[in-house]
């Protein structure tokens, strides 16, 4: 019993004995290690090591009991046993001790590692939103590089269409320069001296265009020279010599040439040169000749119709209105007679024989007071009668010598006792057997209005007769349109397109037709356009002579005919 007592407080001396040595030994190590560092790690280890314990402990102490119960008698054997298990104990708690050690620097490790991947994690994020921030700057940087480019880009378009705007201007600056310098040249040239405006042919040109001059090219005689048809340079034409038995002859040569050469209308014959030292005059060739050979039928030529004796009428009065209102001074015909009124082809009429006009210096706006004392100039029965008596000259001058060609025009008879004879008949209602019974069927209305009206214009003194432009041309406009329907219901179809409408350069119809040196016609943008770039004709290539263009008024009327009724 002493023994087994002595054994028990042996067991319990040693059991607390390594109690109070493993406590111990978890104090030092406790001690010595960071509480706030390891406290998880250490509870962890702390209760691994207890469990160890304590299995080790039940182990032993039923080791132990086992042995106490199996070898009582052996009690120094024990105490060696127990000694050498203590001994094995403390190596194994040292052994413990080192893993702890172990663990806790490791666990150490871990936290500092966990702390730098945290602390890495912070930058890195930091780091991060940097590079978004600096993204973000970069997008809207380009934005606005974009912007910038795209505002470029049309500021460079909108400078290149004005570079190519500017470019066009200037061209047309230069071109207009060189318009002006021309412009300007000639100017220059006019100021120097006379003005050439038409173009002058050489007597040796003449004569061998008239075959020296032959009777059988003579187409008219007048009182003051002889006309002949001939061919110049490509371009038929009329040649109209002068008769130089009489000074005045060649004074009434320059003062037709000098206003031929200035005036161009429609209706006005033009002239397209001269040879000067001959006394010589080259006109357009009228291929129907005179209206006096075409209300007589002469060379068994048929009638005019009435519609068109409407429309030459008109056509003479404007003329008449062109010639009394042009500047800088007004122009008087003083011969005006249906042999002076020539016709082409289409029938489109013009004054000829303008040379023996009177220029008059106009010192007020009303036309019709001027007068000029000239002895009397022109042909019986169509001089006005007190230009006869007191030799003073106006435009109501012509407007008698209108009035006489518009009774012939509708009676196709002779001037003398005419007016009396149409106002006879008009008072007592007997028109119709005055009238040209060849022209057609005559609109009774109308032609006793147009009657009438060549009747007031034969009144003897000046007062009574009405005034061409606000007086005549009205009626005549009205009885245009009438004249106009009766062509077009007489017409049958559209007629063909002639030849010499042609432009020799672009083959279309001409716009503006004009006589170039060469004597042929072109369009006037055409030819000007091709003075550009040379100087030779375009149909012949030989060199011109000069640039000048003279507007074709005829061929411009007969074109506008065409038009009206295709």
């Amino acid at each position: 019993m002493n023994q087994n007592q002595f054994m028990g407080r042996t067991n319990l001396s040693d059991n607390q004995t390594l109690s109070y040595y493993i406590g111990d030994c978890e104090d030092d190590s406790i001690s010595s290690a960071s509480s706030s560092d390891i406290v998880d790690l250490k509870s962890k280890n702390s209760s691994s090591g207890k469990s160890l314990m304590t299995d080790e402990h039940r182990s032993w102490t039923t080791d132990r009991s086992s042995s106490l119960n199996g070898s009582t008698d052996f009690s120094s054997g024990s105490q060696v046993n127990v000694n050498f298990e203590l001994e094995q104990l403390r190596m194994e708690l040292r052994q413990v001790h080192g893993m702890y050690a172990k663990a806790q620097t490791e666990a150490i490790d871990a936290s500092r590692k966990l702390n730098d991947l945290h602390q890495q994690r912070l930058d890195e994020a930091i780091r991060l939103q940097h590079i978004s921030s600096k993204e973000e700057e970069a997008k809207e940087l380009a934005e606005k590089e974009k912007i910038k480019y795209e505002a470029a880009k049309k500021e460079a378009e909108y400078a290149k269409e004005l570079i190519k705007e500017e470019a066009a201007l200037k061209v047309a600056a230069e071109k207009k320069a060189i318009r002006d310098v021309k412009t300007k040249e000639k100017l220059e040239i006019s100021l120097a001296g006379p003005v050439q405006h038409y173009h002058e042919f050489t007597w040796e040109e003449i004569k061998s265009a008239t075959s020296n001059f032959s009777n059988d090219l003579r187409i008219g005689m007048g009182s003051y020279g002889t006309v002949y048809k001939c061919s110049l340079r490509h371009t038929t034409a009329a040649v109209k010599i002068l008769h130089s038995m009489a000074a005045n002859r060649n004074k009434q040569f320059e003062q037709e040439l000098d206003i031929l050469s200035k005036i161009r209308h429609p209706n006005l014959l033009t002239l397209l040169g001269a040879c000067p030292g001959q006394g010589c005059l080259v006109y357009e060739y009228m291929e129907n000749g005179s209206l006096e050979e075409r209300l007589f039928k002469k060379n068994n030529t048929p009638p005019i119709p009435w519609f068109e004796r409407f429309r030459i009428a008109r056509e003479v009065a404007l003329a008449l209105v062109f010639l009394h209102h042009s500047k800088p001074k007004p122009i008087i015909h003083r011969d005006l007679k249906p042999a002076n009124i020539l016709l082409d082809n289409n029938f489109v009429s013009k004054i000829g024989d303008v040379g023996l006009s009177t220029m008059l210096h106009q010192d007020t706006s009303n036309v019709t007071t001027l007068y000029k004392d000239t002895s009397p100039v022109g042909t019986l029965c169509y001089i006005d009668p007190e230009y006869q008596r007191t030799g003073l000259v106006s435009p109501k001058s012509d407007v008698y010598a209108f009035g006489m060609v518009v009774l012939q025009l509708l009676t196709a008879k002779p001037a003398i006792a005419l007016a009396r004879s149409m106002e006879m008949a008009v008072d007592e209602d007997r028109l119709p057997r005055i009238l040209d019974s060849e022209a057609g069927n005559w609109p009774i209305e109308e032609t006793k209005e147009l009657a009438i009206l060549g009747l007031s214009c034969t009144e003897l003194r000046h007062r009574d007769r009405p005034d061409l432009k606000t007086q005549i041309l009205p009626l005549l406009e009205k009885l245009k349109t009438v004249a106009d329907k009766a062509r077009d219901l007489a017409s049958s179809g559209s007629s063909p397109l002639p030849t010499h409408f042609i432009c020799p350069l672009f083959k279309d119809v001409m716009n503006d037709p004009c006589v170039a040196a060469d004597g042929y016609t072109y369009d006037r943008k055409a030819i000007e356009e091709w003075f550009e770039q040379t100087e030779t004709s375009p149909v012949t290539s030989l060199p011109l002579l000069n640039k000048t263009l003279i507007p074709n008024y005829t061929l411009l009327s007969a074109i506008a005919d065409w038009k009206s009724g295709k």
